[in-house]
């Protein structure tokens, strides 16, 4: 073989060699969330992963998180790396964190890389542990704020009448601290039992139960708690203790937010493949503006009347974490002034059950 061939051949195993490399070099990049850019010496882009392609359409939104990396790259490739946060309102919202950085081969400049990371789903997170961290101690704050000061009147009281009020209200201070303590735990258990053990549960029973449990209060209130049970009986899949709590918080809140000497009904029945719970008062209702943050911790519609009926601000989001255990959902309608009519959803045993 004469030594043209040779270095013919070499040359050409070289050259598929690097179209490997480069193949497997883009299928790794295409693995990876995020998005990555590759501009040449002269600022054209000469790879985006498929992140990229799908980060970088033509929708508005986009369009601006595309101006924002051309300037990011500009600024890398003219200097030192460059980053920024920025945010898209949306809908949906979201928060993409952009790095660029100049790319050498020990000599010069041949091309800069940028990195986009959606960061969403973090922030998120991270306002959700921060709001509720400042919500408990918020609501721990104010009962342990008034027993401090209901004790020290008391010590200093010498009237019997006087006296025993002070202790009536120490008493439901305290029971009130003890609420939130059992609905945070409630609801830690909950969230910690995403796989909760699955037997079949008789959605008669978990409505005659929640019933139950919450008959005191609506007496108390001059409510009345009205069953209409589904005929025949319906079965679901899941752990009854939960979905008890469920259908027991879904009934307290709306004895809690009716007039007294009104009606709460709760009824079962079947729509599909699924079994419906249906809560349904004629209460104080809920504004259209609330009623896409009722399921979080501690959101209160009205603060002054949540706090003077003993709410907790837990009870809906224990029933939407339940609804999540369950592979089931659970929906609010209603228009102030007017009540509200909460519907849990969950697949009927033996029909869809996941």
């Amino acid at each position: 073989m004469s030594h043209l061939e040779r270095a013919t051949e070499a040359a050409a195993e070289t050259v598929a060699e690097a179209s490997a490399e480069a193949i497997r070099l883009r299928r790794a990049l295409d693995r990876l969330d995020q998005a990555v850019i590759v501009c040449d010496e002269r600022g054209e882009a000469v790879f985006r992963n498929s992140r990229a392609i799908g980060l970088l359409a033509n929708r508005h939104a986009d369009a601006l998180a595309a101006q924002a990396v051309d300037e990011l790259l500009a600024q890398a490739a003219s200097g030192g790396p460059s980053e920024r946060t920025l945010e898209l309102y949306g809908p949906p919202r979201r928060s993409l964190h952009m790095r660029a950085e100049s790319i050498d081969n020990g000599q010069r400049s041949i091309g800069v890389i940028a990195v986009i990371e959606d960061v969403s789903d973090r922030r998120r997170l991270e306002e959700v542990r921060r709001d509720f961290v400042a919500n408990v101690s918020h609501e721990l704050k104010t009962p342990m704020g008034a027993l401090g000061l209901l004790a020290e009147t008391l010590l200093a009281e010498t009237e019997p009448e006087v006296s025993r009020r002070l202790a009536q209200r120490i008493h439901t201070e305290a029971f009130r601290i003890s609420r939130i303590i059992d609905d945070l735990l409630d609801l830690s258990r909950i969230e910690s039992e995403s796989s909760p053990p699955r037997e079949p549960v008789l959605v008669n029973l978990v409505m005659a139960e929640a019933a139950e449990r919450v008959r005191a209060a609506a007496e108390q209130r001059q409510v009345t708690v009205k069953l209409e049970e589904p005929d025949p009986p319906l079965a679901v899949l899941g752990d009854r203790r939960q979905l008890t709590s469920a259908v027991y918080n879904l009934l307290e809140n709306a004895v809690k937010f009716s007039y007294e000497g009104g009606v709460v009904l709760c009824s079962g029945a079947v729509e599909g493949d699924e079994a419906v719970i249906a809560v349904t008062d004629r209460g104080i209702g809920i504004p259209s503006r609330d009623l896409e943050r009722i399921f979080e911790r501690f959101y209160r519609v009205d603060h002054g009347r949540s706090r003077s009926t003993g709410g907790t601000g837990l009870g809906l989001a224990i029933v939407r974490h339940v609804a999540q255990n369950h592979h089931g959902s659970v929906t609010v309608e209603s228009r102030e002034g007017e009540g509200a009519t909460f519907t849990l959803r969950l697949p009927l045993h033996g029909r869809g059950e996941p």
